[in-house]
């Protein structure tokens, strides 16, 4: 296996830590109270953001996600809901704040970077291309961190695929230049985070808010809390 060159990071309960229901209640909650005074009733607001997400994750990479939601969004309110998206950016700038009290936080995440960047690695987000830009910025921010940390961060604008498409970390390499055996995937979901092994990519499964719908056996895959994953990568350069 070649040398590591490259670290891609979950973000939602891996950096920042959460529980994922307690953050999408707040986040549906936030929304369909912002929503509401532009005639969007919140049950079938929520059921059409669902069905958008689900669009993203059945995309086949023809358009980006952005456009795949839209598409799936526009077909259930009509097309004049395209005007929402600048109403939208401004949530994302201002009431999202709201929900960052759903989210735990770890200084752990900053100081790793911050190792891991000294050392020389490139560092991408790999997180979960289903927000736009801005709310991903938002999230990057309550983990404490700096977008600027990343060469690469994947968000509905710039992607064609979701996680654990394996065309989603295809797409990665691609864009980075990189192959798969120069790479190690961070993240706390075994479904759609170590999924990246497949391609030939090392792994680290982060324990602290560990998603495993699947009850998959986790025994194979080197984890621990991001306290490790320094010392971690220490031992396999």
């Amino acid at each position: 296996m070649k040398k590591l060159k490259a670290i891609l990071f979950d973000l939602d309960g891996t950096l920042l830590p959460m529980d994922q229901n307690e953050f999408m209640k707040a986040y549906f909650g936030r929304l369909a109270a912002a929503l509401a005074p532009h005639g969007y009733e919140p049950r079938s607001l929520i059921d059409a953001v669902w069905a958008g997400t689900a669009a993203m994750v059945k995309n086949d990479g023809s358009v980006t996600n952005e456009d795949a939601y839209w598409q799936r969004f526009t077909a259930i309110f009509g097309e004049e809901a395209l005007n929402e998206k600048d109403y939208l950016e401004q949530f994302y700038k201002t009431d999202f704040e709201n929900v960052r009290p759903s989210c735990g936080f770890d200084p752990t995440a900053g100081v790793v970077i911050a190792a891991l960047k000294a050392k020389g690695y490139r560092l991408i987000l790999a997180t979960n291309p289903l927000f736009p830009h801005v709310a991903t910025s938002a999230r990057i921010r309550w983990a404490g961190l700096n977008e600027e940390d990343f060469e690469l961060v994947t968000t509905y604008e710039n992607s064609r695929f979701t996680k654990p498409n394996l065309d989603y970390y295809r797409e990665i390499l691609s864009l980075a230049g990189l192959q798969p055996d120069e790479c190690m995937m961070v993240g706390n979901d075994v479904s759609e985070d170590m999924v990246a092994e497949e391609l030939g990519m090392r792994v680290y499964l982060v324990t602290g808010c560990l998603l495993n719908k699947n009850n998959k056996d986790i025994t194979k895959y080197p984890s621990g809390d991001l306290d490790g994953l320094v010392t971690f990568v220490d031992t396999i350069n």
